[in-house]
């Protein structure tokens, strides 16, 4: 159908706008309010979907009235409801359009160059997923079958002798309506799980955490996409560390001192009680103002990691956050402790515009 064709072409105009303009998107955290289950609503502007409209004036013009050959079809000079002279520069439109998160992913993968991840592991875990697979004689309205409920009735009238081809009205009846009902399919999906580690202390401003969300949201939605089902888990952290819900990692404004070795301890522990690493495939990702409370927190902290916390997982990805309190000190002892370690990732981010190669950086080695 055309409209089917119309409808894929303007698809791939809004998908090419996305990509042109996914660095702005990527930098601006409001898309983390605009997210519902699957699709999250991306405002682009200078996009409109040709129509037509009547003249707010009701005045004569195109398709009003009689009209004489040879008039110019063009707006009428100097009109306007506003003060001062019109303009004659274009208004800017702006479109609210759904996208699949699954798609919002797909094209973050093809303008990062991102590789596919290789699963490691044998163990799988099971989803279920309700889908309208089958039929039944009984339902709401609202999901009867239309071509079922007509091929039945059609065999009944046939059957019965009562149809005719020269006046071929079929009409239901009652023992004719046919239901769509759901299904419970279990898939089965490779075991994968993030942890989020934030720094909520005093010295980590709004900024710096709005930043932290928006790249959560982006590595969120690609490495959903490489698994299809994936474990996450949240930890904050200030002096000490708590595990919280997604709605509370990426809306908590708290404060205090900074130790960041109470968040690997707690990411320990939950790899420990949930993510066998022979099966799992982990995914730690830690985000600060490189501040921390003593040196001798910091020894820790390498001393966690090389000994427990990156032992079988994919990756650990260290993003460190410029802020005007911290000293931005981590990100370097982290660097010297695991330069040749290709395990540890790490990336620094000034500003909203370094979470494009924050992320890039991140996933660039498809672990």
């Amino acid at each position: 159908m055309r409209i089917d064709t119309d409808h894929t072409r303007f698809r791939q105009i809004v998908r090419g706008r996305i990509r042109k303009e996914l660095r702005r998107f990527m930098s601006q955290g409001e898309l983390i309010g605009r997210q519902g289950k699957d699709l999250v609503s991306i405002p682009l502007p200078r996009i409109d979907i040709p129509h037509f409209i009547f003249s707010p004036k009701q005045k004569p013009g195109v398709g009003q009235g009689e009209g004489e050959v040879g008039s110019v079809l063009a707006p009428d000079e100097g009109e306007g409801d506003g003060e001062g002279k019109a303009g004659e520069d274009p208004g800017r439109h702006i479109m609210e359009v759904d996208v699949p998160i699954e798609e919002l992913a797909e094209i973050l993968g093809e303008e990062l160059a991102l590789p596919r991840i290789k699963p490691k592991g044998k163990d799988q875990v099971e989803s279920e997923k309700e889908r309208y697979t089958g039929i039944s004689r009984t339902g709401p309205e609202s999901l009867r079958h239309f071509k079922r409920t007509y091929r039945a009735a059609l065999k009944r009238q046939i059957s019965a002798g009562v149809y005719d081809p020269s006046d071929p009205r079929v009409v239901p009846i009652r023992e004719d309506k046919r239901y769509r009902t759901k299904r419970i399919v279990v898939k089965k999906e490779t075991n994968a799980a993030i942890i989020y580690m934030m720094d909520v202390s005093g010295s980590m401003g709004e900024d710096q955490k709005k930043i932290v969300r928006s790249e959560a949201f982006w590595i969120d939605a690609w490495l959903r996409h490489q698994y299809g089902g994936i474990h996450v888990r949240y930890i904050v952290h200030d002096a000490e560390a708590r595990e919280v819900d997604q709605e509370t990692f990426y809306r908590t404004r708290e404060s205090g001192g900074t130790v960041i070795s109470s968040a690997y301890r707690l990411a320990e522990q939950m790899i420990g009680e949930s993510y066998p690493t022979d099966s799992w495939n982990l995914y730690l990702f830690h985000f600060s103002d490189g501040d921390n409370w003593s040196q001798g927190d910091t020894d820790e902290c390498v001393e966690l990691l090389r000994a427990k916390l990156l032992n079988g997982i994919n990756l650990f990805g260290y993003g460190q956050v410029e802020s005007p309190y911290g000293t931005g000190q981590f990100l370097h002892d982290v660097d010297e402790a695991f330069r040749e370690d290709e395990r540890v990732v790490t990336s620094e981010i000034k500003d909203a515009e370094g979470i494009y190669d924050s992320i890039r950086a991140f996933l660039g080695k498809g672990r």
